[in-house]
């Protein structure tokens, strides 16, 4: 897809803007003299923006403590230097002033220098910053994080967080709050599921939202973005803004605190086993990580951001990450690019902060493809998202960080302006998120292409200079992490589904089966063992984690190539689990009782039909007959399929292993009925000539 250049309504009430312009004269009093300074105020920041001076090659922001008066109450101090990187348009520069208490109020200067030369400051501006939002007369309005009332100087700890999401929960009929699991040490995980008048009341309607999902802290060490969110999830339970009310109107917002609530606890990387919680996102060996993708597999998020903080004291403000695994399908990728570039780039540099690719100036090889990380995982999962880190110290452009609070507060609100703008990008987008998710979902059905079992989608430079000028390095997959040939399917022994492992906690491990279930991938059990199709929405991950190949994979599953193939005329009886790909079929199929049908690229003339399958798995393929499948007990997809004449499920049997009927053409009647499970579309519709009944209505 295109780059595109989002525009989205100002936020006016959630984040509430005061506009003050210096009583400057258009021409400088003296050469080289900023002019036109303005200062915005805005949640926890402050954004200046004045007119270039010719030859500058950076800027100098000073800031005054001063009283109602505007009479100086602290001694002016540099706070930030602005520099050409910093924004995509240089002749409009723009800083992001934050680390202040707010409500305080100050007065703002600049200056530019020509190398080390410095030129005369611009005519001051003095200004109150906006307080924190909030009516502390209001209820709801009045609640406080620990972080927020001791001023930043201890951040919320878990009982606080438990009694303040409560809060909100109770005042609020917007927000639910859900626990999705626990630590290994007994703490919740919770999610705040968040809509207008309220959320919807069940995953399955959730995810009939497109819902967004933002998780605050992974690395228990990295608070900063977990209080942006407490502070956000306020904001979104109370904000009479139209803004908030209309986005909120037509998604709900899912918002996980604290995932790691042991590390945070303890203020460790990992959780209380030592794991590193963002390498862990596919294989799931840990209760955390688990319960975050059984999250995604049930309320299916079309987008996300993960939030981080980074060391590197020479980066951006935000830096930002797509998914970059090369099995993402590339729809995902760049929708993810356009998030970040097309919208973040540009916000910034109208407010002033500066977002950038993860690994930007001078960073080390970073933001590669291990799939254990929550971007890769989601992307291999059709969600656009990004990483996003919190630039852990003032670095070079914001010397005035060494007070723990000012550097504290200036993480938080930056995270708070980052997932405000987030949620202005799905409310903008959103017909081209699901657009490209519904690409990536019947691209990846089709089974096309080669493998990927390390390595990154390049992320190209800008040229100098711009906020993308410095990128992550080239991650190129080694020829020997490269499968040409994919497979159909892979085939597991019983021993391998369903054994013993000590890969988890105290060397007891989660069943491989149970982490198949977790992830919602599609297994069929025939009588010589369990066979895990390719054909399905996330088969850019399944060989991650069952191939030989795999970098960190689960088990060595046997490799199942198509059995069926070219042309075959006359009737045709499936017994066993048949694989075909790129076939010509003349004639019906029936599908016999515990056997399995996998079919991709095929056409089919004739009716298909199945009483007591195994599974029935087809997906880019035509079918000139009606189909009829009944009694399955383990798997239905058909996905991206045209098929003319009417589709009846009827009694299948298929338990928690929901049908998928998604992006077909039927021209025909669609009937399901008495299913175990009503069949799903993941968000992509079928179009149906003819009546859609009983559980496939909504289809």
């Amino acid at each position: 897809m295109g780059r595109q250049r989002s525009t989205i309504i100002a936020i006016s009430t959630v984040i509430a803007l005061t506009l003050t312009i210096s009583p400057t004269p258009a021409s400088a009093a003296e050469a080289n003299q900023v002019a036109n300074l303005t200062v915005r105020q805005a949640d926890g920041y402050a954004t200046l923006a004045w007119q270039p001076v010719e030859g500058a090659t950076d800027y100098q922001i000073e800031r005054t403590a001063v009283d109602a008066n505007g009479n100086a109450t602290g001694a002016p101090t540099i706070v930030g230097i602005w520099r050409p990187n910093r924004q995509i348009n240089q002749q409009a520069p723009t800083f992001a002033d934050a680390g202040f208490n707010p409500g305080d109020t100050f007065q703002w200067r600049v200056r530019a220098r020509a190398g080390t030369t410095e030129q005369p400051y611009s005519a001051p501006v003095v200004a109150t910053t906006t307080a924190p939002w909030g009516n502390p007369d209001t209820p709801g309005q009045q609640l406080r994080t620990q972080w927020e009332t001791t001023r930043g100087a201890q951040y919320t700890s878990d009982v606080n967080e438990y009694a303040y999401t409560e809060a909100i929960d109770a005042l609020s009929d917007r927000v639910r709050v859900v626990e999705l699991g626990r630590t290994l040490q007994n703490r919740p995980v919770n999610m705040m599921v968040i809509g207008y008048p309220a959320p919807a009341a069940t995953p399955e309607t959730v995810a009939a939202t497109a819902p967004v999902a933002i998780n605050c802290n992974v690395h228990g060490n990295e608070p900063g973005d977990r209080e942006a969110c407490l502070i956000m999830a306020r904001q979104l339970a109370f904000s009479t803004d139209p803004r908030i009310i209309d986005l909120l109107s037509r998604t709900n917002v899912l918002i996980v605190p604290t995932i790691n609530g042991d590390g945070r606890a303890n203020n460790t990387r990992g959780n209380s086993a030592g794991q590193d919680l963002n390498r862990d996102y596919s294989l799931i060996r840990q209760p955390e990580t688990a319960a975050y993708i059984k999250m995604v597999r049930d309320y299916r998020p079309v987008a996300g951001y993960d939030g981080h903080e980074y060391g590197n004291a020479r980066a951006g403000d935000l830096p930002m990450l797509p998914p970059r695994h090369q099995n993402v399908p590339q729809s995902i990728f760049d929708q993810s690019q356009d998030m970040i570039e097309g919208h973040m780039y540009t916000k910034g540099a109208e407010d002033g902060w500066w977002a950038c690719p993860y690994g930007c100036e001078g960073g080390s090889t970073v933001g590669n493809s291990e799939e254990t990380i929550l971007r890769n995982t989601l992307g291999l999962k059709n969600v656009a998202n990004s990483l996003l880190e919190l630039r852990s110290s003032g670095g070079q452009t914001r010397p005035d960080e060494g007070n723990t609070a000012n550097n504290r507060r200036r993480k938080t609100y930056s995270a708070l302006w980052t997932f405000h703008q987030f949620l202005d990008y799905q409310r903008a987008n959103k017909a081209e998120i699901l657009a490209s998710r519904a690409e990536g979902i019947e691209g990846q059905a089709a089974n096309n292409g080669r493998l990927v079992f390390r390595g990154s989608r390049p992320i190209p430079a800008y040229p100098a200079p711009h906020p993308g000028d410095s990128p992550p390095g080239l991650d190129a997959p080694r020829a020997d992490l490269i499968l040409d040939n994919a497979p159909c399917a892979y085939k597991l022994t019983e021993a391998q589904y369903n054994g013993a492992r000590t890969d988890g906690p105290g060397g007891v491990g989660a069943t491989v089966a149970q982490r198949i279930a977790s992830h919602g991938w599609k297994v069929v059990k025939t009588a010589d063992g369990y066979y895990v199709p390719l054909n399905q929405p996330e088969r850019g991950l399944i060989p991650l984690l069952l191939d030989t190949k795999g970098v960190e994979k689960l088990v060595d599953g046997e490799r199942i190539y198509p059995n069926l193939t070219g042309r075959r005329n006359g009737p045709l009886t499936i017994s066993g689990f048949t694989c075909a790909a790129d076939a010509t079929i003349n004639g019906p199929v029936t599908i016999k009782a515990g056997a399995a049908l996998v079919a991709t690229g095929t056409t089919i003339s004739g009716p298909i039909t199945a009483t007591g399958a195994a599974g029935v798995m087809l997906a880019d393929s035509t079918i000139n007959g009606p189909v009829q499948l009944t009694k399955t007990t383990n798997a239905i997809s058909i996905i991206d399929v045209a098929i003319s004449g009417p589709v009846n499920l009827t009694g299948n049997t298929t338990g928690a292993d929901v049908p998928l009927l998604a992006g077909n053409i039927i021209r025909g009647p669609l009937n399901c009925t008495t299913n175990s499970s009503a069949p799903i579309n993941l968000g992509v519709a079928n179009t149906v000539h003819g009546p859609r009944n009983a559980q496939c209505a909504a289809l």
